[in-house]
């Protein structure tokens, strides 16, 4: 029986210098912010093992789905991305296999039976992927993600140094990729709350710790391009009066304050109005503290968020929500979401080219259809309802920095 090697002893026997195995698990860590990275790992395992092809295949899809694989080797669709190949979990020879053990493919199959299976047959003779070595590493979710190294059937058998360096890399793959899916699914969270708030038609303007405005959203973009209210100067949120401007300042400056202080004793969140040159009703703001857990300080992280509604500004509401939540027709929505913006029942006929006694018509089967009995009542319900919350048909919203 082999003695175990050490660390050193492995990256000595694999001609791996330090500075080089640094670099290769830095990608591998680096991959949780940009799963790019680790195409750049699988390409120096590819390299460092001599194989034709190292393969991570981070889900097993049920057939007839393509199982999402990150491959480093000749493949069409290119090295490093993440691609959709044929992996059926039934055509298999390395289900239900001890996770975080690595094996090679002759201790678990005779080589007679690997040539004649189908597995084999079908996934790597095509690409002259003969001898294997991996693992099945276990994520805290549960899951498993499979990691493969081939050669050819010409080269030579993978060592028992090839296994220990393999064993190594398996507590940083592990990491990494769960560090990518946390963040990931942070991300995304974050994404649909930007997205809800700006069919809301709430305008977000987030700012750093020197004031300077890192991010807005598309409703924040339009009133900025109305120019009608609040600008942007010198990258930082600006009321276009000067009286509203030291305001929207002090503000801002108390949010800091609560920042550096940790916000304690310092009352919340702080709202005011701004004046608009255009005479319309005032936009409505309220500044907000971001909360951070941050125990290492830097620059340009988001701070403070500016909140601000245009009271006269139209929801970005889903139709077919709201047809769907009260039962109405295409007709019967429309005309609902116009008395929602505000429109009086001979301004949405007018609007909707439609006759004032259909549009009576229609208001008729619509109070019969939500239970309400005046159009005040039916403004009400569908300001407050869950209708804004679904995403509207059309092109998505983007959250474009500034």
């Amino acid at each position: 029986m082999q003695s175990r090697l050490t660390n050193t002893q492995v990256l000595t026997e694999m001609g791996l210098e330090l500075s080089d195995y640094e670099r290769l698990i830095g990608n591998m860590y680096d991959s949780a912010m940009d799963i790019r990275r680790l195409g750049d790992s699988l390409r120096q395992l590819r390299s460092l093992f001599k194989a034709n092809f190292v393969t991570l295949i981070l889900r097993v899809q049920d057939e007839p789905l393509l199982s999402p694989m990150m491959v480093a080797g000749d493949v069409e669709l290119g090295e490093g991305g993440i691609n959709h190949y044929a992996y059926y979990s039934k055509s298999t020879l390395f289900d239900n296999l001890p996770t975080d053990t690595v094996f090679t493919v002759d201790e678990l199959v005779s080589e007679a039976e690997w040539l004649g299976s189908s597995f084999y047959l079908l996934y790597c003779q095509p690409y002259n992927c003969h001898q294997m070595l991996g693992a099945d590493i276990r994520m805290p979710d549960g899951s498993a993600v499979r990691f493969r190294i081939n050669r050819p059937r010409d080269q030579a058998r993978f060592s028992h140094v090839d296994r220990a360096m393999c064993e190594m890399l398996l507590p940083h793959l592990r990491r990494a990729l769960h560090m990518h899916s946390q963040l990931d699914r942070s991300e995304s969270l974050g994404s649909l709350y930007s997205q809800t708030i700006s069919r809301m038609a709430v305008a977000t303007f987030v700012l750093d710790e020197n004031g300077s405005v890192v991010q807005l959203n598309s409703v924040a973009r339009e009133i900025l391009d109305s120019q009608d209210g609040l600008k942007v100067v010198g990258g930082r949120l600006e009321a276009i009066y000067p009286s509203d401007n030291r305001e929207l300042l002090r503000l801002v400056r108390n949010a800091f304050q609560r920042a550096s202080s940790g916000g304690a004793g310092v009352q919340g969140a702080e709202a005011m109005s701004i004046s608009r040159p255009s005479g319309k009703v005032s936009l409505g703001v309220v500044v907000e503290l971001i909360p951070t857990q941050e125990l290492v300080e830097g620059r340009g992280k988001p701070t403070v968020v500016v909140y601000v509604r245009d009271a006269v500004s139209k929801s970005l509401v889903s139709n077919v929500a709201t047809s769907q939540l009260y039962n109405l027709t295409p007709a019967e929505t429309a005309l609902a979401l116009e008395l929602a913006n505000g429109l009086s029942l001979e301004e949405a006929s007018e609007t909707l080219s439609i006759r004032r006694n259909t549009a009576r018509a229609h208001l008729r089967s619509i109070f019969s259809k939500t239970g309400v009995r005046r159009q005040t009542e039916l403004v009400r319900i569908m300001l407050n309802s869950v209708v804004a919350l679904a995403q509207p048909h059309g092109p998505g919203l983007a959250e474009p920095a500034l």
